[in-house]
């Protein structure tokens, strides 16, 4: 089944985060019930993928001014019909920053071998409806990235703005929750022990 990999990093994910049963509970409902939930036509909701992406020292986050939501963001996109969520993550990466390299951080706090790689975070959030798209919810799985070095950035169609902030920059431009939730769980996978994940398909 094209779901199962998908409902076994759900699985995984819920063992580390207990505290956020709630939401891993909504988007594996929708994985379960909705065989079409990597397609944006599935609604009122579908799969999508999200990267925080890191400087190569990781003092800075990348964040997108989306175009269609003119609000700064992580960047990320729809699955359309992909169900590997972290080459999702990767492609929607490239496409959207202009770089191709990166390393992936599982969002496990003390992986080991052959464990694979884990989301940073787990997310439900709705979209406003805009032209014939009715308002619908985004079941986001977020990775953890780190750019590599001597890269440079290229804004993408569905931006205006594309950069590089320090974490004391990021609040002026007004987070929700979920990005500061983010930022929050990013540093402190990165203070304690994590690993690189380069051999990956996709990472080089």
């Amino acid at each position: 089944m094209h779901r199962k990999p998908l409902l076994e990093i759900l699985e995984r994910y819920e063992a580390v985060h207990p505290e956020e049963s709630v939401c891993v509970g909504q988007v594996r409902s929708l994985v379960e019930s909705q065989p079409d939930c990597f397609e944006r036509s599935c609604l009122p909701g579908h799969v999508t993928a999200s990267a925080w992406i890191l400087s190569p020292d990781r003092t800075k986050v990348l964040l997108t001014r989306h175009r269609k939501l003119n609000r700064w963001l992580q960047l990320g996109g729809h699955a359309d019909g992909d169900n590997d969520v972290l080459r999702v993550a990767l492609r929607e990466a490239r496409e959207e920053s202009g770089m191709t390299e990166f390393g992936v951080i599982s969002g496990a706090p003390s992986p080991g071998p052959g464990d694979a790689i884990l989301p940073l975070d787990v997310d439900v959030h709705r979209i406003p409806a805009r032209g014939d798209e009715p308002e619908h919810a985004h079941h986001d799985i977020r990775y953890l990235l780190v750019a590599r070095e001597g890269q440079s950035l290229a804004i993408s169609d569905e931006s205006i703005d594309l950069g590089w902030f320090e974490p004391a920059a990021v609040e002026p431009l007004g987070p929700d929750e979920s990005l500061r939730r983010l930022g929050r769980k990013a540093r402190e996978l990165c203070r304690g022990e994590s690993r690189w994940s380069d051999d990956i398909p996709g990472c080089e």
